[in-house]
């Protein structure tokens, strides 16, 4: 009996695997967000565009979205909550602690499906409208809530024109 159940666990996270290579997410840092990156820190711009791509890879896998397709992403601006280690560089006065601002994310892109059409998603944003409502306590706390937002309205079919 344990037999059958480690071998129906085993075939679940194949089917789950499987599925996760069927759908490929690129991510690509937009031109402006790449002159302003210097300011945040190049690595820090970086890891944010691998971050909304794992995010939303990881939301098509579990809502099933997309088979095969390809999305590409624009990460055209991204807030940091708190400095970035760029940022405590390049100003020493700054306080992580007490330096809270308002962030969020601004993304665009296109799915390829399997048949090669191409249907483009809209320019999306979403940022904390005021610092009453910044709730983390890491740098990027609001980036993420962005690029989870964005997950769900993707694969709920909100974005798609």
């Amino acid at each position: 009996m344990r037999k059958i159940a480690f071998l129906a666990s085993l075939a679940g996270a194949a089917a789950v695997a499987g599925v996760a290579q069927a759908q490929t997410v690129n991510v690509e840092i937009g031109g402006e967000l790449r002159r302003h990156g210097l300011e945040l820190g190049q690595r820090d711009i970086r890891e944010q565009a691998d971050r909304l791509g794992e995010v939303v890879h990881r939301a098509l896998v579990r809502r099933g979205g997309f088979e095969g397709a390809t999305v590409n992403l624009v990460l055209l601006d991204v807030r940091p909550n708190r400095p970035t280690f760029q940022q405590l560089a390049d100003k020493p006065g700054l306080d992580y602690h007490r330096s809270v601002s308002i962030g969020g994310a601004e993304i665009e892109g296109e799915i390829i499906m399997p048949d090669g059409t191409v249907k483009p998603l809209p320019r999306w944003d979403w940022y904390s409208h005021s610092i009453s409502e910044v709730m983390g306590f890491t740098t990027w706390q609001d980036a993420e809530r962005a690029y989870s937002r964005y997950a769900t309205a993707l694969t709920s079919g909100r974005l798609t024109l």
